[in-house]
């Protein structure tokens, strides 16, 4: 690279992160696009619409409908965000509480009127009409009118399927054998749904008639049936837009529910952790990046200055992309961007490590830049797209928090990788052709005596085995104490929800200051959600379910310090958000993920053994952790599945690292080479990569465990802990288990 392009690449680098950095602070006009202040944040961290619903028409609804309505309606509303939640009140109301939004009557309007869609024959039994066209209103709907009312029609047997008989609708674009198209909905019906609809089709196909869909107290659509339908797909199709085609899908699956509901109230709640949440995740932030610069200049002056540079642009598109793809950011998103900051990270320390091996061999620095990042790309593409593979599944499989969790570490992941593989390099060769050549600017990799960890994996495994063992004989014990084996929190358990009337409106950082601290006395429990009602001096205290006695000192708490009038604190039993079809979404996710990384290493690796070291390290992890929970009695809740996630995503990139050195070593491997002292060398070469990354990502979750309020703590805490043992287990466990594979499953010609 000549000097002038060197300026000019220079130039438009600083051109741009001042530029990125304008639109992160301020955004891009009146309405800020693009900055910080302009993301949606969840429920925990800003808060949003909530919206009570009452069962109609059954005094004591089961608690089978209950739960399929919840999980329905939970499905519903992550059409506005993956972070909505939804929870049974009592033993008949939902509540749905949907984040950055505060349009209750939008949201209202939109949403509809859950459980009451009906397919009605256009003529009943005896050839009566049922409903008549009258024509087209002025936005082009068209209008029907009914002859009948829904009980007349359910006496007479026009209703030909009901809502619960749809399983699913979705919104498509279609096009037809002349290359034209227009959009539809598709229907697929439940097994029981099909038969009917066969029924139905078939007699409306026979005498040219129509099906009616009738929702909320009117029809509409009444679609031509063209063909008897007896497999249970259906298709509408008209004269649909786009926007047309989604509102009638939405409304036929909202539409479904086992159940019929009515607006109870609405309300807007604000941030379930508080403000403090969020100055003190962001000034951690601020430090924890800090303290990162100085360690990378430090270590790897002009490469840590180049890495530095091109880690503040990260960080400025990062917050310019979640804005511009709507992404709700939630503390387990934050989770996200943390593993991939320390992926960014660890890109460049695998990097400047290959940097100075070739510098070591007498390459000069220009040599042993382009060198070291050809043979650092396996390793950093393999671990990355491990890593993004599984974000992928679970963003298609999982719901909710782990949705959420999966769009940021997906977005991070892609912009780590091209921050550290582009923006990093062409900076190192822009410093280079300035002027700046001289290798001790770079450093030179010193010959470091080889590590026997193989040696010892005797005494590894038994360490492991043991804290394992330790985990789970503490989960016995919580049972027989507490009856959960981990300490289980109101998202996954439930718990009360207790509404308070304040005399006075009361900030939310004096209502985490002053009343937060006399709750979790009481509770003994740092779990506890704060929402203020906007507008108003009502504030909803959500902890673990409360006994009687802890219901009757919260009261006096509350009338002792604040002067609460008593009459105006009420209580109730909610269910938990994260229901049991989204904990078998959780796991299903999970699973196929994992399967899908192993799969991946098999056929980078061509070594099944190599993909099974891995995975078993990564149960190891998640064990491990695991046990740290039980132990400690950190407080599960949506955070722990994010806290795991993040962990086996660590995990499997560090152990891939090491792999890669290894692979890339068997090529050199004489005959008379020792297998074992190969597999100990390549972890030795590995090993400042395996400690400078962990360093480097522990101090970013350590600020936020310094500086976090106590929920923000509790995730950050074993977070810690999964790094270090991801760490652990990549540079003691691996290449053990790799040897100890190839040993009791040999490959034919090893």
């Amino acid at each position: 690279m000549k000097k002038n392009k060197a300026v000019v690449i220079l130039l438009v680098f600083l051109l741009l992160l001042g530029s990125f950095g304008y639109i992160a602070a301020v955004g891009i006009g009146a309405d800020g696009y693009g900055s910080a202040g302009s993301i949606n944040l969840g429920l925990d961290l800003e808060g949003g619409v909530s919206i009570t619903y009452q069962v109609v028409g059954e005094e004591s609804p089961s608690s089978e409908d209950m739960a399929d309505t919840i999980y329905k309606l939970q499905k519903r509303v992550e059409g506005y965000s993956t972070e909505a939640v939804v929870y049974q009140e009592g033993d008949d109301r939902i509540n749905i509480e949907i984040p950055g939004v505060s349009d209750a009557t939008a949201i209202l309007e939109e949403l509809g009127k859950p459980g009451s869609l009906y397919f009605i024959a256009e003529h009943d039994p005896e050839g009566n009409l049922n409903y008549s066209y009258e024509g087209v209103d002025q936005e082009g709907n068209y209008i029907y009118s009914m002859n009948k009312t829904i009980e007349e029609l359910q006496e007479d047997g026009s209703i030909v399927l009901v809502g619960t008989d749809v399983k699913d609708a979705q919104a498509r674009q279609i096009t037809d054998s002349m290359k034209n198209s227009s959009f539809g909905v598709d229907l697929t019906m439940t097994q029981e749904g099909t038969g009917k609809f066969a029924d139905a089709t078939t007699k409306a196909f026979q005498n040219g008639e129509s099906i009616a869909i009738y929702y909320d107290g009117k029809i509409i659509s009444a679609p031509n049936v063209n063909a008897a339908i007896t497999d249970g797909q259906a298709q509408i199709t008209g004269n649909f837009t786009h926007e047309d085609a989604e509102q009638l899908a939405s409304t036929i699956r909202i539409g479904g529910l086992k159940l019929e509901l009515e607006e109870l109230h609405s309300k807007i709640v604000g941030a379930q952790l508080g403000e403090e949440a969020i100055a003190t995740s962001i000034k951690a932030a601020a430090v924890g990046f800090a303290i990162i610069v100085v360690f990378l200049i430090a270590v790897y002056y002009v490469s840590g200055l180049a890495a530095s540079l091109a880690l503040g642009l990260y960080v400025e598109l990062i917050i310019f992309l979640l804005d511009a793809f709507e992404v709700t950011l939630t503390l387990p998103g934050i989770a996200g961007i943390i593993l991939s900051i320390g992926m960014a990270v660890d890109a460049n320390v695998i990097i400047f490590a290959r940097i100075r091996e070739e510098i070591a061999k007498g390459k000069t620095v220009k040599s042993a830049i382009d060198t070291g990042y050809k043979k650092a790309a396996s390793a950093i593409v393999d671990g990355n797209v491990t890593t993004l593979l599984a974000a992928a599944v679970l963003g298609l499989l999982g719901s909710g928090t782990i949705k959420g969790f999966a769009v940021t570490l997906a977005l991070g992941i892609v912009l780590s990788m091209f921050t550290a593989m582009v923006i990093t390099k062409q900076l190192m060769k822009a410093f280079y052709a300035v002027g700046l050549q001289s290798p001790k600017l770079y450093g030179v990799a010193k010959e470091r005596k080889v590590i026997g960890f193989t040696s010892k994996k005797n005494l590894f495994f038994a360490l492991s085995l043991l804290v394992i063992v330790a985990g789970f004989v503490c989960m016995g014990v919580n049972k027989a104490q507490t009856g959960n084996t981990l300490n289980f929190n109101l998202e996954f358990v439930g718990g009360t929800s207790t509404n308070v009337t304040f005399n006075d409106n009361m900030a939310l950082a004096d209502i985490d200051a002053k009343v937060v601290p006399l709750i979790e006395d009481i509770t003994g429990d740092g779990n506890v959600q704060t929402q203020k009602i906007e507008g108003t001096n009502e504030v909803i205290f959500k902890t673990r379910t409360l006994s009687l006695d802890e219901r009757e000192s919260f009261k006096n708490v509350m009338v002792d310090n604040f002067g609460v009038d008593a009459g105006k604190i009420t209580t109730e039993t909610i269910s938990s958000t994260v229901s049991s079809e989204m904990k078998s979404d959780a796991f299903l996710a999970v699973a196929i993920a994992t399967l899908c990384m192993l799969i991946y290493i098999w056929l980078r690796f061509k070594d099944i053994r190599f993909g099974a070291s891995s995975v078993i390290a990564l149960l190891h992890d998640v064990l491990v952790v695991l046990a740290f929970y039980a132990a400690v009695k950190v407080s599960v809740g949506t955070t722990f599945i994010a806290c795991m996630l993040t962990i086996v995503g660590y995990s499997i990139n560090a152990t891939i690292v090491i792999f890669d050195r290894i692979r890339e070593n068997m090529h050199t491997l004489k005959p008379k080479d020792s297998l074992e002292d190969m597999v100990n060398g390549s972890i030795t070469q590995t090993l400042s990569r395996s400690i400078f990354t962990s360093l480097t990502t522990f101090i970013m979750v350590a600020a936020l465990y310094i500086f976090g309020v106590s929920s923000v703590k509790e995730f950050a805490l074993p977070l810690m802990v999964g790094i270090l043992c991801g760490t652990y287990s990549s540079v003691c466990l691996t290449g053990s288990l790799w040897l100890v594979l190839r040993k009791v499953f040999p490959q034919k010609a090893e």
